[in-house]
């Protein structure tokens, strides 16, 4: 006997699910959830799109939509007691080989310096921060889909932009006393 035969609708979600996972993924990093939790929390995410996948226009771009429902998922995450007591920062990653171990290690300072100034930033602000200068979506879109007046989301999107620079900042100033610390003592 022969399994049956998967549905059009069945393989558009698949084909759907393996275009959008890494975007979803990267989405909830910035939304703060941490690495170990990402791809987890990403496969929630595309469990409750599937539920809802009859209801996408296809006739616009599916990001903000499932930048949507990793914003519920993450809010559920970030609420959640035993990520409320860890100390926001990165996770450990698993060293891999790299031809050029230097650069590696540049990149994952910088991303991890972003990471740090995201999670500084309240989560509504850190919202709108993303989706304009992340994810390059249009105010006026932003404001739309989160359902807030168009100049509170231009409001949000300038504090926020001015309070990632300070977080970064701080994180410079921090890294340069650590390395002057450690120098100094030699």
């Amino acid at each position: 006997m022969r399994p049956p035969k998967a549905s059009d609708s069945d393989a558009e979600f698949r084909a759907f699910f393996r275009a959008h996972l890494a975007y979803v993924c990267e989405s909830l990093r910035r939304l703060g959830v941490q690495s170990r939790d990402a791809e987890d929390l990403a496969h929630e995410v595309f469990m409750a799109v599937h539920r809802r996948f009859d209801e996408l226009d296809r006739s616009r771009p599916p990001r903000p939509w499932l930048f949507a429902f990793a914003l519920r998922l993450a809010s559920g995450y970030r609420q959640k007691a035993r990520v409320v007591r860890e100390t926001v920062g990165i996770d450990s990653e698993v060293a891999t080989e790299q031809p050029d171990a230097e650069a590696q290690l540049a990149r994952d300072g910088d991303r991890r310096t972003v990471y740090e100034a995201l999670a500084a930033l309240p989560i509504d602000r850190r919202v709108i921060f993303v989706m304009h200068e992340l994810d390059e979506r249009p105010v006026p879109d932003i404001a739309r889909e989160l359902e807030i007046p168009v100049q509170t989301a231009y409001s949000r999107l300038r504090v926020a932009k001015d309070e990632f620079v300070a977080a970064v900042r701080r994180q410079a100033m921090q890294q340069r006393t650590r390395e002057g610390g450690i120098h100094g003592r030699a």
